[in-house]
């Protein structure tokens, strides 16, 4: 049913991505004993609307889509009606950019399953995925690393590492987020240093 819903127009918020994140999150949740009947459609449908992140209505993706996902849930028969609250507040609360700190369990394991798609290589590749779409340049040719300047991500893609990519790992919730987001954010460090110097014609 998530295959259907997801638009593909965006590879970086594809059914893959959603696949991902379900992945992530059913790890995280058997780890911290959590209600997988919650975590697993929030996962599946945390992004079945998105729209572009400079789109005047990108502030309604995840009401959007918490919308569509209770309706699908209340369309089945076997599914506990009682959870559909839970599953449309995971959604709800699931954006980086709001900076929403959950109390809900199941909540914070969706934040944290989707935090690690914005963390480590496949970041990487959703940002210049992004970029491409957006059609903003690889970096400022005067300060590529922000040092002199405030970053701005709508402008510069590796402005994103700055305002988003590096400040993943401290915003993680539960403990193997946590373990795994740090060995994320270590490559990215590392994937900046080789750019430096590849930039400087070392």
């Amino acid at each position: 049913m998530a295959k259907e819903k997801i638009p593909n127009a965006d590879v970086s918020h594809d059914f893959e991505h959603a696949a991902r994140v379900l992945a992530n999150a059913e790890r995280i949740a058997k780890s911290e004993k959590a209600d997988l009947d919650v975590v697993i459609p929030a996962a599946l449908f945390h992004d079945v609307v998105v729209y572009p992140k400079n789109h005047p209505d990108k502030h309604l993706s995840q009401v959007e889509s918490a919308e569509i996902a209770a309706g699908i849930l209340n369309s089945m028969d076997d599914y506990p009606k009682v959870k559909i609250k839970k599953v449309e507040t995971c959604i709800l609360e699931c954006s980086f950019s709001k900076g929403i700190v959950p109390k809900l369990l199941e909540s914070k394991i969706l934040q944290d399953s989707d935090g690690l798609e914005a963390t480590g290589a496949i970041s990487i590749m959703r940002t210049y995925s992004s970029t491409g779409q957006m059609k903003r340049p690889f970096y400022d040719v005067d300060d590529p690393f922000c040092s002199k300047r405030e970053p701005n991500s709508m402008n510069n893609a590796l402005d994103l590492f700055y305002t988003r990519l590096l400040k993943v790992e401290s915003r993680m919730h539960t403990k193997m987020a946590k373990r795994i987001a740090k060995r994320r954010t270590d490559f990215l460090r590392r994937f900046l240093v080789e750019l430096k110097m590849e930039l400087e014609g070392k």
